[in-house]
This record gives structure tokens, sequence and C-alpha cells, in this order.
């Protein structure tokens, strides 16, 4: 049986009490996630977009994770990355994000290692700013596998090997609703303890996942590891178990699925 120490629960219970404030004002409400990201000028991109090459650009950042389905607005600033979306709006529009591994700041302006796993994403708004910076607004297609870097160049460029992930059939549409359902339960539960309203869950399933990893406070190694999950089902089912386990921490998991 899965127990914890008083200190964990005092502290997981002190958590829960966090976690449902956040939710019950703020998850009800979230359609996205900067309200900027709506501002830029629209741009479709081309039908090639989907189909990932044997080599992307690669922007790496130290705590920021794209995801497959997701949109991610960025601010594009420095100058070799502002030649990559450059290069990148002349071409298919791809970009690979990619996280950086601890340790990153004494090599950050060279090549620091990156998590191997990173996921490409299509840009889908953009706005140049008279000082030469990018907004930008980036769909998440496809994670990748890292296997090599051309050395050189004004960016990273890497050679990949996609990743595809399980496809929206019945069967995992099925699991979904019903890890979807337990994250209901899970919330209600919560918000009778605080006295709040429960919170009404209208994001896609992507957009769900994404958004509670926000509100569990989850680590940028965290938030790769979550990416390297196979799918929205299993990284959903991820999340629940930690709820579950916020919502009953002296409880055995295993016994509640």
């Amino acid at each position: 049986m899965r127990r914890y120490g008083v200190a964990a629960v005092v502290l997981m219970t002190q958590r829960c009490a966090v976690v449902v404030a956040v939710l019950a004002a703020s998850l009800s409400g979230c359609a996205g996630n900067l309200a900027w990201a709506q501002s830029p000028t629209a741009a479709a991109p081309p039908p090639a977009a989907a189909v990932l090459r044997a080599t992307v650009p690669l922007f790496p950042l130290p705590d920021v994770v794209l995801f497959p389905d997701v949109s991610l607005p960025l601010r594009i600033f420095e100058p070799r990355y502002r030649a990559m979306v450059a290069d990148a709006l002349k071409g298919d529009r791809i970009i690979g994000m990619a996280l950086l591994q601890p340790g990153h700041e004494a090599e950050y302006e060279g090549r620091p290692p990156i998590f191997p796993v990173g996921c490409a994403g299509v840009i889908t708004q953009v706005e140049q700013l008279e000082n030469g910076e990018y907004r930008l607004v980036l769909r998440g297609l496809q994670k990748f596998t890292v296997t090599s870097e051309d050395s050189g160049g004004a960016y990273r460029v890497a050679h990949i090997t996609p990743l595809p992930e399980p496809p929206p059939d019945q069967p995992q549409t099925d699991a979904i609703r019903v890890q979807r359902q337990r994250v209901e339960s899970l919330l209600a539960t919560l918000a009778d303890r605080r006295g709040t309203k429960p919170a009404s869950l209208t994001l896609s399933d992507a957009g769900l996942v994404i958004r509670l990893a926000q509100i569990l406070e989850l680590e940028p190694p965290e938030w790769q590891t979550l990416l390297e999950l196979d799918g929205v089902l299993a990284r959903l089912r991820s999340l629940a178990d930690r709820l579950e386990a916020l919502t009953f921490p002296s409880s055995n998991l295993a016994e509640r699925k």
C-alpha cells in the first residue's frame, strides 16, 4: 500500500487547496496559452506542413516544451533564431522545439545538450515587429528523436526520426473519455472540500493535458517526461494519477482505478 509521512500529507493537503482554488478560478475559462496569440496575422500552413523532413531547424529552450495538437505562442528576439524563423517562413514553416538539459547555462550561446525527444510545429500565425523580433504561434505537429546535428550555421539544424503517436481511433477516444470523467470526478471532490464550484472542462483533450500540467506545476524535466509518453491518453492518465494522489494522499491508487 502506498503511504506518505505526516509532513508529506500536510504538504499535499495544502497543495490541494491551491490546486482547487486555481482550477476553480481559471480552468473553465482557459481557451488558449496567452491572449496575444490571437492577434498576429493568421496564415494557413501549406498542405505539406504535416510531413516532417529529415532535418528541421532546432529551437531549444530551457523551460518550454511543445506538444502535438497544441498551439504555443513564442517571442523570438535572438538574432540567430530570428534568422531561423525567416528561413522557415520561406519554406515549409516548420520548426523543431527541444528542451535544454539542466546545466545548460554555461553553454547557452553555443550548442548546449538537449533532451533527444522534441516536437515539430508549424507556424500558423506570425507578426514581425519594427525591431525585427517575431511574435508567432507554433502549432505542434509530431514528436521526433534527434539523431544528429549539422555543425556550423547561424542556428542549430537537427537530423530527426519522426515519432508517430497512436491514432485517434474509437478505442483511444473511449479510453480518453474515461480519463476525462475521472478527472472531472476528482476535481468535483476537491471543489466540494474547498466549497467552490467545480470547473467546467471545455478544453480539447490535448489542451486539458497542458492545463492540468500547468496547474500541477510540473517542472521542465517533468514536462519532458510527459511529452515522451505515448499520446494524449497516456499523458492524461499520468496527470489524473497525480491529481488523485492530491485528492486521496494516503490511498493506494491501484485500488481506486
